[in-house]
């Protein structure tokens, strides 16, 4: 009996079968400071004791997408060991905060299943869920994953799509308990706009750009425990190359997304994403914003804002889709989320 892990192949998912990941992850400081060093993030609720304790919180928790690579590591060698592509993102919600000292695992649900015509791959449907050492949730989100079959002569499953609502409403988003923003000091967080500067429809080019080399994709993908192969095995795709983590992508876009954006603290839901195009070494990633939506919530002072953003690999800002309405080339990532800001 073999002792190593081959990864899932598509026909071995079944519906409803939950999977528990191994390896709980107890995160600490080390993993702002790794974050901090691989991408230019400088939002001051992540940055700053003082100035969580100033809007509301005890500390300054990890920032959301530490949370977010840290759970979806655990999901890897269960869901995309042998995937051949990351295809999307829905129903994201940040549900705690994420302080250091917490430990983290991670439990997905497969949801929908559906073999592709050609009969090598099919796409998977996870439901996946974040716990503290509490086994409260702290985020979960659905995404969906190409995989190859190992078994090219094995049945396909019956068909099921998950009917994935296209946005959360703002109801849905769990604002942290005691967040204030009613004395948010606009000084220390960089910039002066506020929840009611932004319109619906505005686009915002950030500006800066950030060229990725293969070491820093390595480090952070390592530093998440992603193990897909596509990130680390030359022979896993047929150009040689090696593909860059989408998360490393939308952590730069992320970042990046500070000019213009500094206010836009929190990372409340997670509406959709696409890594339209696969970034690889040597791709310079800039960022530009559209926001879509507004609300207000009931928290003091917090404002809800949804934004689209979009990270390219050259191209004019703010082109997403060519005339037959398919991403354009440059097109890396398009990512549909919520925020909380100041109002």
């Amino acid at each position: 009996m073999s002792k190593t892990n081959r990864g899932r192949f598509f026909e071995d998912y079944q519906l409803g079968e939950v999977l528990h990941h191994a390896v709980p992850r107890t995160v600490g400081e080390g993993e702002r400071a790794l974050y901090h060093a691989l991408y230019p993030a400088r939002h001051a609720l992540y940055s700053a004791d003082s100035f969580a304790q100033s809007s509301g919180l005890k500390a300054s928790p990890l920032d959301d997408l530490i949370a977010f690579h840290i759970v979806f590591g655990k999901t890897v060698p269960d869901v995309s060991l042998n995937a051949v592509a990351n295809l999307g993102y829905a129903q994201g919600r940040w549900l705690l905060p994420v302080w250091p000292g917490d430990t983290l695992r991670a439990e997905s649900e497969v949801i929908g299943l559906k073999q592709n015509s050609n009969g090598k791959t099919g796409v998977v449907w996870v439901r996946t869920t974040g716990l503290n050492q509490h086994n409260e949730k702290v985020l979960e989100y659905v995404r969906w994953v190409m995989v190859r079959k190992g078994n090219l002569d094995a049945a396909a499953p019956e068909t099921t799509v998950p009917d994935l609502p296209d946005v959360l409403t703002v109801e849905q988003l769990r604002v942290p308990e005691g967040l204030d923003f009613t004395h948010y000091d606009f000084a220390h967080a960089g910039e002066p706009h506020r929840w009611g500067d932004y319109e619906v429809g505005e686009k915002i080019d950030h500006v800066d750009g950030v060229t990725v080399e293969e070491a820093e994709h390595m480090i952070a993908t390592r530093l998440w425990q992603n193990t897909a192969k596509v990130h680390f095995d030359t022979s896993a795709r047929p150009d040689g190359s090696r593909l860059i983590y989408g998360g490393h992508v939308i952590s730069m876009a992320r970042a990046l997304s500070f000019n213009g954006l500094a206010n836009a603290q929190m990372i409340a839901g997670l509406n959709g994403g696409a890594h339209a195009n696969p970034c690889l070494s040597g791709d310079t990633i800039r960022a530009w914003t559209e926001v879509l939506d507004k609300a207000e919530t009931a928290a003091p002072g917090v404002g809800a804002i949804r934004l689209r953003l979009v990270a390219t690999k050259g191209g004019a800002p703010f082109e997403l889709r060519d005339e037959a309405g398919k991403y354009r080339p440059e097109v890396l990532l398009d990512l549909d989320y919520w925020a909380l800001m100041p109002r």
